[in-house]
């Protein structure tokens, strides 16, 4: 439900001065400050394994449940400069991918 309402969300995130943060990476492309949550692109990988191995003849209940290995931090500088903060510079070396 929240993906779908992700416009207006920010955008009353934003007119109330709010910095949102949020798991999902689309959030933070649409204007939310900042996203840090999986790599969607890893567990497509991995979803693409586990694809395999069932089309092999493995059976689902015999494979292992995994956690995400792999997480993404991207900061919106446009968001953050919109709401008058400043990011630190630990953060920004830190993010995998910075949005100006």
């Amino acid at each position: 439900m929240l993906l779908s309402h992700q416009g207006p969300i920010i955008s009353l995130a934003t007119k109330a001065r709010l910095p949102s943060v949020t798991g999902a990476r689309g959030y933070a492309d649409a204007g939310g400050l900042l996203s840090y949550g999986p790599s969607f692109t890893a567990l497509s990988r991995r979803t693409a394994f586990y694809v395999a191995r069932i089309l092999k003849g493995t059976a689902p209940a015999d494979l292992p449940v995994e956690q995400p290995t792999a997480f993404e931090l991207v900061v919106n500088l446009k968001t953050a400069k919109a709401l008058g903060l400043t990011v630190p510079p630990s953060i920004l070396a830190r993010a995998d991918e910075v949005i100006e």
